[in-house]
């Protein structure tokens, strides 16, 4: 079988413990938050990994979920102050160590995500 890598191109920035971006674990490894992306060290490069759809991060709708960690007027976006996330097909927001998608009128709970 063969995998396929996506790389992110031209990447000149070093991951590691003390580099400013949040490490998550994700499947048996971990990856880094960076601008929008997820990074997987590998090799002499770095691919850009997505956090898959499942039992554990769905992406239904939840407009019970109450999170107490930002008021109900907060807005998720490019500047929140939360990580992006990729989920799927389309972007979370990592909030106190779950993913939040902003829905509507209310976030959705996709589900929690182990900070390393």
């Amino acid at each position: 079988m063969v995998t396929v890598h996506h790389v992110h191109d031209a990447h000149v920035h070093r991951h590691g413990p003390n580099c400013g971006h949040r490490a998550i674990h994700h499947e048996d490894h971990q990856d880094y938050l960076h601008d929008g992306h997820l990074h997987h060290l590998h090799e002499d490069h770095v691919d850009e990994h997505v956090l898959s759809v499942s039992a554990a991060n769905p992406a239904t709708c939840t407009p019970g979920h109450a999170c107490s960690s930002h008021d109900t007027t907060h807005r998720h976006g490019a500047d929140c102050g939360h990580d992006a996330v990729p989920h799927g097909d389309h972007i979370d927001y990592l909030v106190d160590g779950h993913l939040h998608f902003a829905h509507g009128s209310h976030c959705d709970d996709h589900g929690a995500v182990r900070v390393a």
